[in-house]
Order: structure tokens, then sequence, then C-alpha cells
């Protein structure tokens, strides 16, 4: 038990670091220089993005590629990752924690970290590489190595972002299934995790086609899901709108002082929370997302790095704001409630006991193509570190397929002496969360320092079609 108090407590130090208010500023504020760079190119360019990605899947159906993915098969592995637990939970736990102005400036994280996304897909097909089979592998650890020869940095990230995907990207995840399974449909977590356990190790050893192939069908669904469950019930709380847009524009601007300080006590806690929680869920800036957007054939970066503002539009300007207003026209958000718990009774009210079954479908959906994503992000992180090895790579699949297990009925309980089943796993997710913050140094060192390369690639991309 000494070893784990041993354990928080260097790992609180570090994550106080990772995801200090230095580190939010740096990873807003790579966002803030690309929008500059860009010339707001999320904004200026809306007709250009728009009709590049939205428009096409109403279009015609994309070629096909025996080795490598679809655009939209590689934005629906990144948002099978992103939209996650933190879109339901995620949000509840900053509108609790830092007030409904936190909404306010999650959005902020969301708009500037479309052109931080945007950026590093744009690198990641830019330098990735294709082995003998054809297949495509970039992400991080290859433009920083290819395009600042920094081989150490890019070592640093892969490392980062093995150890990452057993606890942000599988055993949370696992976690909050079995968990909202086990409370709104009485399934033991036991046979949540092995039920699940299988259907993973099916996926994920199948390669990248078979998740791709997977996400491009569960993304959609879950997503329109989702949004539409929370628009009946903001549908039906019209008259509330009004009164949560000015609770978070009020709250996000509020300067109360503590103790006579000068700075605004209220609005530094809401943009803590906004910003970290909206970071959280786009992932902008964390370097997991363009790892799978490598994988596209598509050619021309510029026509993927489209995808990635989409992806984060799709995120955090639809999906957490769905979860957002849905909290704040209930009301309860100061009754005791966070997480998942306060979303599933905010759902309740107006669904009766639906809403939380509801919700725990779309935590199953969520948290489920989550495992899927990060089960390649780590695939390809330890891939770069063993150059490739197949035998370690069908290891690696293997142990992260039975982790769902401990993830799921809260194994690690057991190791720290807890009596009861399910535990949250709040030392796993201490942990993921301070692997999730030190990813983003590499990543965010070599964005700003091939801030040219980014921008040179979108004036060849706009030029050639002016021609």
């Amino acid at each position: 038990m000494n070893f784990f108090k041993v354990v928080e407590q260097i790992n609180n130090k570090i994550n106080s670091f990772a995801w200090g208010p230095p580190m939010l500023v740096l990873l807003v504020g790579t966002g803030v220089y690309f929008t500059l760079r860009t010339k707001v190119f999320q904004v200026s360019k809306i007709k250009l993005w728009w009709s590049s990605t939205f428009g096409q899947l109403l279009k015609k159906k994309e070629k096909t590629d025996k080795n490598n993915i679809t655009p939209f098969q590689a934005v629906s592995t990144a948002l099978a990752s992103t939209v996650g637990t933190g879109n339901i939970a995620g949000v509840a736990t900053a509108i609790v924690s830092g007030g409904p102005g936190a909404v306010f400036w999650m959005w902020v994280s969301g708009f500037f970290g479309m052109m931080t996304k945007y950026a590093e897909i744009v690198l990641a097909v830019k330098y990735r590489e294709t082995d003998e089979n054809g297949v495509f592998h970039g992400g991080p650890m290859y433009y920083i190595q290819s395009g600042l020869k920094m081989k150490g940095l890019a070592v640093i990230f892969a490392i980062f972002g093995t150890l990452a995907t057993f606890g942000i990207g599988n055993m949370t995840q696992a976690n909050a299934i079995a968990g909202a399974l086990e409370k709104s449909f009485g399934i033991h977590v036991m046979i949540t995790g092995s039920l699940l356990a299988v259907i993973v190790a099916l996926v994920i050893i199948g390669g990248i086609k078979r998740i791709a192939s997977v996400t491009e069908k569960l993304v959609p669904f879950m997503a329109v899901f989702y949004f539409i469950g929370g628009l009946i019930i903001l549908v039906l709380n019209a008259g509330k709108l009004p009164a949560a847009f000015s609770v978070i524009f009020a709250e996000a601007f509020s300067m109360k002082s503590v103790a006579g300080g000068i700075m605004g006590y209220v609005i530094m806690r809401a943009m803590r929370y906004g910003i970290a929680r909206g970071v959280f869920s786009n992932e902008a800036g964390l370097g997991s997302a363009p790892i799978a957007h490598a994988a596209s054939y598509t050619k021309d970066p510029v026509e993927q790095g489209l995808w990635g503002i989409f992806e984060v539009f799709v995120d955090t300007i639809i999906i957490c704001t769905i979860s957002a207003l849905v909290i704040l026209v209930g009301g309860l958000y100061n009754g005791g409630n966070s997480g998942a718990a306060l979303v599933m009774e905010s759902f309740s009210l107006n669904f009766g006991n639906i809403g939380g079954i509801f919700v725990a479908i779309a935590i199953l959906c969520f948290a489920g193509s989550t495992i899927l994503g990060w089960s390649y992000y780590g695939q390809q992180c330890l891939g770069y570190l063993t150059k490739k090895n197949k035998a370690v790579d069908l290891v690696y699949k293997v142990i992260f397929s039975l982790i769902v297990i401990i993830g799921a009925t809260g194994g690690l309980a057991f190791l720290r002496g807890e009596t009861e089943t399910l535990k949250s796993l709040n030392l796993i997710w201490d942990i993921s969360d301070t692997l999730n913050g030190l990813m983003a140094i590499p990543n965010l060192i070599a964005l700003l320092l091939l801030s040219g390369v980014v921008a040179k690639e979108t004036k060849k991309y706009l030029d050639s079609r002016i021609k």
C-alpha cells in the first residue's frame, strides 16, 4: 500500500507540471500561433474544409486501397479514440469542478485546437513512411525523426504513447463501460470485461484495415445517436437555453476575487478545467490522432489535414456542447453527482429510466471505440520502438486485449487492498492523464519548430486550387 502512495505522490507532482497552467498556455498558444500563421484558416476557409470533409460524405463512395485506409476511415479511427468518456464524464467533471464558465473555455480550446490538429496531420502525412507491404506508418515519432532529425525526442514520444495506451485508451474506458452496464442492466463486470476483451481481440488482431472498417460504421452511428438524444432534451427545454448560455458567459468572464486577489478566482478555475477537459477530449496537440490519419491513402497532406479541423469540430463544438447544455438545462450540477452519473441523471430528468440506459449505450459506443482507436496508437508507437517486430506486435495485441478485463473488473483495486469489485481507477486515470501530458511536450516542440513546413504546404495547396 505504501508503494501506491509513493506512486501517487510522484505522479501528482509530475501531473502538476504536465497539465499545469504553463502547459495549458502552450497547448492553446500553439493553436493560436497556427491560427494566426494560416490567417484564421478554420474561419476564412470554412467553405473549403467543410466541402472537402462533410461534403464528400454526401457524394459518391470513396475508392478503396488494399494496403491503406480511406480518408474517412482515418478520421473515423481518430474520432473513435477522441470521442470517448471525456465527451460525457469529462464535460460533467469540468462543469462541476470549474463551473459553467468552463464550457466557454472548452470552446476556446476547440476553436484553436482545430489548427493544432490540422498541423499535426499535415506533418504526419508529409513525413510518414511506407513499409515493404506498401502500408503507411506515421505520427509524431516520424516527423520528429525525419523533420527535426531528433531521434531521441521521437523515442520519448513513442515510449509515452505506448504506456498511455494501456491506461487512458484501455483500462479506464473498459471500467466506464462495465460500470455503466452494471448500473443500467445489472450485467456483472466480469461478463462485460470478458466479452469486451474477445471483441477487442477479434478487431485489433485484424490490423488497421479491420479497425477502420468497424469505426467507420460505429462512429457515425454513435455521434448521431447521442446528438439526437441530446437535441430532443434541448428542444424540450428550449426556454432554459438562454439562461444556460448566459451563465456560461457570465462565469467565463466573472472577476470574483479571493482574499482581495487581483486575478478572478472563478475565471481562472473555469479556464483551468475548460481548457484541460477540451484538450483531453479532442486530443489536439497530444500527437495521438495524426497516427491514424497517416494511414490514409490521401497523397496531399493538407487534404487529410482538413479532416482534422472537422474532427475537432465534431468532438468539441458539437458532442461536448450537447453534453454541457443537457447538464446545464437540467440544473443538477451542484447536486453532488459528477462524471457519467451526472449526465445519466440529467438525461433521466426528461427520459425517465430510459435516460440512464441511453447514456449507458452511449458510453458503450464511445468508450468501446476509444479502446479500438488507442490500440492502434499503441501498436504504432511500439512498432516504431521495435522496428515493427511482428512477434512483439502480436504479444502487444494479446496483452492489450487481456488488460480490458482488468480495467472492467477494477482488478487494480485488489492490488491496492480495496475490497469492492468495481472501483474507480483513480490512480490509472491520473497516471494516464500525466502520460498524455508528457506525450504532448515532444509533439508541441516539433509542431512549433516545423511550423514553416505546415505554412508552406498550406500555401502550396491553396495556390494549386487557384490555378
